[in-house]
């Protein structure tokens, strides 16, 4: 059964740019580079992945780029764009000639303002988007989501996905908010979601696959079998059990499904959210 990654990161470590990697976080306070994870994509049978921003800056969308042309199992970057810039349009008809370039991300979750993605310079740029067949890839908490679903709401032709399940707080088993809030976006067909970086919202050293359970049935209910698509979140993930593990807990929920509808979950709804042709 194939499998695409669609969540992975890569950096050449920099303590001011990396400066959300803190000191409880030191193992990944290091280069992680694709050959990094080669092997392990190998051991867990996963042929591609989707490289994923982690430094707001237009330098990280092409250093992504420069990943990607040394690395041919990367077969879509998330990138880095300015969406509130004035001159946006211009920079995604730039970035339109790069085909690996599936979409764009905002570290929005960091964003003190609640109401962030409801910014006007920000919505033109969400506006744009689909102009050039740009997805968008939500990072946000429990928090944010009341903001997400009335942007989702705004733009139905957008493609967006969640990133980690809206990180709901499984240290602190703190379900129902996020769950009726995730119930109201999981609503609009446009918006996917990615079953990763759950382990890094449980306890770090504790956490048990019956921890993460509860919170893959409520996503799987809510956005069933089409719509959610697997991720690793590395290397962030070896912070908490690492790739093995995440990708083990997830092989033991998802063979209660029928195998096409595993198949979508591993690989198809990737290649379908992100344009992915092989």
């Amino acid at each position: 059964m194939q499998k695409i990654d669609s969540h992975q990161h890569f950096w050449i470590y920099h303590p001011v740019k990396d400066g959300w990697i803190t000191a409880e976080m030191a193992v990944i306070q290091c280069d992680f580079l694709p050959a990094n994870v080669y092997s392990l994509m190998e051991q867990n049978e996963v042929s591609g992945c989707i490289a994923v921003q982690a430094d707001q800056s237009e330098q990280e969308t092409t250093f992504l780029l420069d990943m990607a042309a040394k690395s041919p199992f990367i077969k879509g970057i998330v990138g880095w764009v300015d969406l509130r810039a004035d001159d946006i349009e211009e920079r995604l008809k730039f970035f339109s000639g790069y085909p690996l370039i599936k979409g764009f991300r905002h570290i929005v979750e960091a964003e003190a303002d609640l109401n962030f993605l409801l910014d006007e310079k920000f919505k033109r740029g969400i506006s744009l988007l689909a102009k050039y067949h740009f997805t968008y890839d939500l990072l946000v908490r429990t928090g944010h989501l009341p903001t997400a679903i009335q942007l989702v709401k705004q733009f139905p032709d957008q493609r967006f996905v969640i990133d980690h399940l809206a990180k709901p707080n499984i240290r602190l088993n703190q379900l129902a908010d996020w769950e009726i809030a995730l119930e109201s976006i999981a609503q609009y067909p446009n918006v996917y979601c990615k079953v990763s970086g759950f382990c890094t919202e449980a306890d770090w050293q504790n956490w048990e696959a019956e921890d993460i359970t509860p919170y893959l049935d409520v996503v799987f209910k809510l956005f069933g079998t089409d719509r959610v698509m697997f991720g690793s979140d590395w290397p962030v993930c070896l912070l908490a059990g690492g790739y093995q593990k995440t990708v083990q807990v997830l092989e033991a929920y998802i063979v209660q499904y029928p195998l096409p509808d595993q198949q979508n979950f591993w690989a198809d709804n990737a290649k379908v959210f992100y344009r992915i042709s092989n």
